[in-house]
């Protein structure tokens, strides 16, 4: 929204935002730089020319010697002030072309995709890829370790107790199945599955998504499913089944959000007779 000009304003888009974060509170330049998802070399070039117009000043940070602390002067803070006049005088009229329910739709947008940006910044440095070979014996560790924390025992019919849990890129080698796991600094850390649902043309099921504690939190579930579910489409599949159990309660959140219905019997034969809650979701 803001131009190269900032409108009559004499501001470039970088320190434009940077009066409005400088606004709040005195940031160094690394701060800076974070909040705007700059580099600090261009964080350090808005400072500087922010300085020279007598829009903000600089002082030692008192507590590192080898950086500053930079903030507003009075004459920044009212040049902030005429930006937002400016600012919300356009936002004004671009929103009377818009009727209630535009607006209401756009909020919604623009909300999920603030939450998609925080999403993506959190999951930095975690890697999706197909499984490998080489994989097996580390998402196997971690389905064990998951489904244990859960109380999920191999005698009581969960897919703990799969006979194939140790050669799951095997079982995932076929071309309408796949098998994803996530990796973070050389550790494997979780996955899911993607394969036919034995019996029962056209569906697929969802299968083994765990996740050791440290990827929690961070969208990854959303994420992989969504990803196994588009594979599911581009493979012809016309709906998704899974079986959970109640103690996952998160999962089921998860899956009720995507769009799962709930089954009132299990399909097939899954051998995983202790997930008393079937559901489907049409691809």
């Amino acid at each position: 929204m803001l131009n190269s000009a900032c409108g009559e304003l004499p501001l470039s888009p970088v320190q434009a935002h940077a009066i409005i974060e400088l606004n709040s509170q005195e940031l160094s330049i690394k701060q800076l730089a974070l909040a705007l998802n700059i580099d600090k070399s261009n964080a350090s070039r808005a400072l500087s020319q922010l300085c020279d117009k007598g829009l903000a000043k600089s002082r030692n940070n008192p507590k590192d010697s080898r950086s500053s602390l930079c903030q507003l002067t009075p004459q920044g803070k009212r040049l902030l002030s005429k930006l937002n006049r400016q600012q919300n005088a356009m936002f004004e009229q671009i929103l009377a072309q818009l009727s209630p329910a535009q607006i209401a739709q756009l909020e919604t947008s623009m909300t999920q995709y603030t939450r998609a940006i925080d999403t993506a910044n959190a999951q930095q440095g975690f890697i999706i890829r197909s499984i490998t070979e080489q994989d097996n014996p580390h998402i196997a560790r971690v389905i064990r370790n998951v489904s244990a924390e859960y109380g999920l025992t191999p005698d009581k019919g969960y897919g703990v107790a799969d006979p194939t849990l140790d050669e799951l890129h095997t079982v995932y080698h076929a071309d309408d199945a796949h098998y994803w796991v996530i990796e973070y600094k050389g550790c494997i850390l979780g996955g899911a599955g993607i394969a036919p649902l034995a019996g029962h043309d056209g569906i697929c099921e969802l299968q083994k998504m765990y996740f050791d504690p440290k990827l929690r939190g961070k969208g990854f579930a959303n994420r992989l499913a969504l990803q196994a579910l588009e594979f599911a489409r581009t493979q012809g599949y016309e709906s998704c089944y899974l079986e959970t159990t109640a103690v996952l309660k998160e999962a089921i959140i998860l899956y009720e959000k995507i769009g799962f219905k709930h089954l009132a019997a299990p399909l097939g034969n899954t051998g995983h007779d202790a997930c008393e809650i079937p559901m489907m979701l049409t691809l």
